[in-house]
């Protein structure tokens, strides 16, 4: 089996390939991967797959064009029984490779593409091309439905997988709880509001910020401590923007720009309660999910895939985009919940995910999928 993407640097649809490519080996399977490169790639190569370096992250035409022929020579070197693309610019290429080999080929969208012109518009388009089209939620599956006008018979939703043995309260000691609490100056005994995801105005940082200020200034809360988990991958003049949006909402001390964790099943550990504010509706939302998978209460915004993955007043509470009040009176809530209640909770939430959003369901389904275009 083939999988192609633009790299393998770190993100939802790295993670995706590399799990899969897992299992495909687990399976008797050969799995072969194509990407430029990346940190991700001796993970990939641990786990018995192969990786080969192409420039398929290229949107240039003329290179585009050039990846379909050395495609085409990976697959007859790697006799290649299906093609499986995870982006856009490498699907162009590998589907044309797919079709003059005569081989299956799939797509997964990952996400929601921007469609601001019809240009835009058709270059997305080529996701919804595959012979099956894998969506990472139900939400995921009516956008390309309805966007795109896909074949509804070639739409299969497989939900995002957490790794649930990694993202497990019982396996993260109390050493790992420490050093991330020390790193972070944090105070004892204080509550904990955090944030995780790449510092981007989408994923609602700002919101979170102004509920924050709701209930620590004008409704003098008089301790909380609230961490924003992630890198601004360059976005400066954001990073900029928020460091003055707490100066001037009064918040220094209280909202904390903390940086890129590595060890994020003990962040969450640290949180009494974890919020994903993004104004934008998630694809899937591994927040959410990962969030619950440690048994800690969620506030998402209610709209995409959160809908799907959070269980309103049980594992979290859901509230409108971009409204910093709501946001303010759900972290209220959950900020009170007694110790009997939140062990409650915690029980549902991992349970929920164990049940429905694993990486092992998430690559049977997959694998599932080849197996049928294969006639297995």
């Amino acid at each position: 089996m083939l999988q192609v993407l633009p790299a393998l640097e770190t993100g939802g649809v790295e993670r995706s390939a590399v799990d899969v490519a897992k299992a495909l080996v687990a399976a008797g399977w050969r799995a072969v991967v194509v990407s430029r490169g990346g940190p991700m790639v001796r993970e990939l190569e641990r786990v018995g797959a192969k990786h080969i370096v192409l420039p398929v992250h290229s949107k240039n035409p003329w290179v585009m064009r050039r990846n379909v022929g050395a495609l085409l020579k990976i697959i007859r070197d790697e006799r290649i029984d299906l093609v499986h693309a995870r982006s856009r610019a490498p699907a162009w290429s590998a589907r044309t490779a797919a079709r003059r080999a005569n081989l299956p080929f799939v797509t997964t969208f990952h996400g929601t593409y921007n469609a601001g012109n019809p240009l835009k518009h058709w270059y997305n388009s080529i996701m919804a091309k595959g012979d099956r089209v894998i969506a990472n939620s139900h939400f995921t599956a009516q956008h390309v439905l309805h966007v795109y006008r896909a074949d509804a018979s070639r739409i299969v939703p497989i939900p995002r997988g957490v790794d649930v043995q990694r993202m497990d309260p019982a396996t993260v000691s109390a050493d790992r709880m420490v050093r991330l609490s020390t790193e972070w100056h944090l105070p004892d005994g204080v509550p904990v509001v955090m944030l995780p995801g790449r510092l981007t105005r989408w994923k609602g940082q700002r919101v979170l910020i102004d509920a924050v200020a709701r209930i620590v200034v004008e409704r003098g809360r008089e301790a909380l401590v609230c961490l924003l988990v992630g890198d601004d991958q360059g976005r400066e003049s954001y990073r900029a923007e928020l460091d003055a949006a707490i100066r001037r909402q009064g918040l220094d001390g209280v909202v904390r720009l903390v940086g890129h964790c590595r060890d994020m099943a003990a962040a969450y550990m640290l949180a009494d309660v974890v919020v994903s504010a993004s104004t934008d509706p998630e694809a899937f939302g591994r927040i959410a999910a990962e969030a619950q998978a440690m048994g800690r209460p969620i506030i998402a915004t209610d709209h995409g895939a959160a809908t799907e993955t959070v269980l309103q007043g049980r594992t979290g509470w859901l509230v409108p985009p971009g409204d910093s009040a709501a946001l303010a009176d759900a972290l209220e809530t959950a900020l009170s919940i007694d110790a009997a209640g939140r062990a409650e909770l915690a029980a549902t939430a991992r349970a929920h995910i164990v049940e429905n959003f694993t990486v092992e369901r998430m690559c049977d389904a997959t694998l599932a999928v080849y197996a049928d275009l294969l006639g297995l």
